[in-house]
């Protein structure tokens, strides 16, 4: 990663983080966005209702960012969550909500220590390697959504995560021999809520659900529940069932803000430059 990269990536970080303005970051080109409903001063009217596809199902298309903080490169800040729904999920900590911490089995609890020991240094965003479904969930960078009726994508700007969600009927496959860094995905609609069931996760070392290294097992069973409530916010509510990694499953909720005008730009990782790991040899050529 160039040198100009990590101080551009440090400060979306920094502004997503403490709510810096995001003109401070980049200023980015401006492609309309079609469709946006207006107030009636010609304002674009987030509140407005949510868009359809030809079959009477809620459109799920567009770029989303983290409503905390304000998202970045202009996302207005989403609501925070009701004080009787799960808790708002954190890039850092995706179980910062609960007062008890994450029920960890005793040995994730462990491996969890040790990894903030060893200040992440293992995490695969580190390495160039895909962070995994809950880390792209909470990442500062955008996401895009394409909807079609066979086949939800998601694209994720950060490392250039792609998740594919199949809404074609098919069923969840029996235990994979190729496990996925993102598991294997498919929807169904109930209402106007898209739930997507996830399961044969990649069994190594094991996955990190967080900057901490909340770990994710290939016993894993995970449950996302996406809901447009209205043109401007995604409401998903994440429900993790990994009986090998935690002593009972738990839900954490997150809330993304639509970005108008704008697209997902190239990220480019340097898979060798490890200039950045915390006591580690820059060994890059």
């Amino acid at each position: 990663m160039s040198k100009r990269r990590k101080l551009q990536n440090a400060a979306v970080l920094i502004a997503f983080l403490f709510g810096v303005s995001p003109l401070l970051v980049a200023q980015w080109p401006a492609y309309p966005t079609r469709g946006v409903p207006k107030t009636p001063d010609g304002k674009p009217d987030l509140n407005g209702p949510a868009p359809r596809t030809a079959d009477g199902k809620p459109d799920l298309t567009g770029i989303w960012a983290n409503g905390r903080g304000g998202g970045q490169r202009g996302a207005p800040a989403g609501p925070a969550a009701p004080a009787d729904g799960p808790p708002l999920a954190q890039f850092g900590n995706v179980g910062a909500g609960f007062k008890e911490g994450l029920p960890f089995q005793p040995w994730a609890a462990d491996l969890v220590k040790k990894r903030m020991a060893d200040n992440s240094k293992d995490n695969p965003d580190a390495h160039c390697l895909p962070m995994g479904f809950m880390q792209f969930h909470t990442h500062p960078q955008p996401r895009k959504i394409i909807q079609t009726p066979d086949v939800v994508v998601i694209i994720y700007e950060a490392n250039h995560g792609l998740r594919q969600i199949f809404t074609d009927g098919r069923p969840l496959p029996p235990k994979d021999v190729e496990p996925w860094w993102y598991g294997y995905s498919i929807g169904r609609w109930e209402g106007d809520t898209l739930v997507v069931e996830t399961v044969n996760f990649l069994d190594r070392d094991p996955l990190w659900l967080d900057v901490r290294g909340s770990p994710l097992t290939s016993d894993a069973r995970v449950t996302e529940r996406f809901r447009r409530v209205n043109y401007g916010t995604l409401e998903i509510e994440v429900t993790v069932d990994d009986p090998k990694a935690y002593t009972r499953p738990w839900t954490v909720r997150l809330n993304q803000r639509v970005m108008l005008d704008t697209e997902l730009i190239e990220f480019i990782c340097e898979e060798r430059d490890a200039t950045h790991y915390v006591g580690a040899t820059n060994t890059a050529k």
